[in-house]
């Protein structure tokens, strides 16, 4: 048996007949040892099986529907918990003549004394119908102007995450807005006194009854207008508090990737936590434009309508009506229970789904 030694790597050469030794040498070196045989002393690593190989590929392979509806599932679950706060959310915006003049928490009790627990949930149907292909969209169409920025102007870092955020909101809103028309009429509506009899009857009655297609469009200015600052600063905002989190305390707020130890990840209540946060600040900017644009959707079934035509002359009636405090903002104590868990729970499926699906 002979030594052959390189640089940082030892190799033990055995004649024919020979046996390994049951011990090293101390001159050689503890740190690579590889044994080898015969002339093969450079012999190639093995390589990895396919069956691996597919593993550590992004995403299986999955098709890009099948991602989409994964990430759908993220805002579905985050809506569901809140369905409750968003039918009393809509009522106080519009000032429901039954409910103007009570508050957050006196409205949901009385929502149920007067129309039942169910009464609660008015509008839910069109909203899970509408909110499943809303959250496939915004975190699809975030991820590829992510890409589509990144590659074509050059733009990375916290600016290229906030133009993202707000296309890809953008994108969703307009390609889901007649349903979320049509969720907002239902919601409205109290027992007794009902215009719509169901998601398709609303359809058909807001096409017929306030001029077509364009029907459905109604308030969508405010809309985009809000949607930009709004998704812009909550993907911004949660973003940036994760790049922070990993930097500045690494082993206290993150943990291994499921898919790819290398990569680090927040631990599951830090990513709740930041997910809240994003959610509230973004809620903050763009709420003003959101009680415009509920007011705007159910001009139709409102006394005030002729007042409320455009996005400008919405805000000053609001305005000149009740102020900021009880107009521009009303209900925005809600909007912060509400948005909270909604926006913790999207962005925790949001990225236990990528590391489900091996994105990491």
């Amino acid at each position: 048996m002979r030594l052959t030694s390189y640089r940082r790597v030892a190799c033990v050469r055995f004649g024919v007949g020979e046996r390994p030794a049951l011990s090293v040498p101390r001159e050689l070196p503890a740190v690579g040892l590889r044994w080898c045989e015969g002339s093969q002393a450079n012999a190639k690593p093995r390589r990895q099986p396919p069956a691996a190989e597919a593993r550590r590929s992004k995403g299986f392979g999955i098709p890009l529907v099948f991602l989409s509806l994964w990430k759908g599932v993220a805002g579905c679950c985050a809506k569901t918990t809140t369905a409750p706060l968003d039918r009393v959310k809509i009522l106080l915006q519009a000032h429901n003549h039954h409910y103007k003049h009570l508050g957050v928490f006196s409205t949901l009790c009385a929502v149920p004394k007067k129309e039942g627990y169910l009464g609660l949930y008015k509008g839910n149907g069109a909203m899970m119908i509408r909110i499943f292909p809303y959250g496939a969209i915004q975190f699809m169409a975030f991820d590829q102007y992510k890409k589509v920025i990144k590659k074509h102007l050059g733009i990375s870092g916290h600016v290229h995450r906030l133009m993202a955020g707000s296309m890809a909101g953008i994108t969703a809103v307009i390609c889901t807005y007649p349903l979320d028309m049509v969720r907002v009429r239902l919601a409205f509506q109290v027992k007794g006194e009902h215009k719509y009899m169901g998601i398709i009857h609303a359809f058909k009655m807001i096409y017929t009854k306030e001029g077509g297609f364009s029907g459905f469009y109604r308030g969508l200015m405010p809309t985009v207008v809000g949607m930009a600052p709004y998704a812009g600063f909550s993907f911004f905002t949660f973003g940036t508090l994760k790049s922070i989190g990993l930097a500045q305390a690494p082993n206290l707020l993150g943990r291994p990737s499921l898919d790819n130890p290398d990569v680090l990840v927040l631990k599951t209540h830090i990513n709740l936590l930041c997910g809240g946060i994003a959610g509230a600040i973004a809620q903050t900017i763009s709420y003003p434009l959101d009680v415009t644009r509920r007011r705007m959707q159910l001009g139709a079934v409102l006394p005030d309508s002729e007042k409320c035509l455009t996005m400008v002359q919405t805000l000053k009636y609001v305005y000149q009506q009740h102020g900021i405090r009880r107009g521009l903002y009303r209900g925005l104590s809600l909007n912060y229970i509400r948005c909270i868990p909604s926006q913790a729970v999207a962005f925790t499926t949001y990225e236990l789904m990528k590391q489900f699906l091996r994105l990491n």
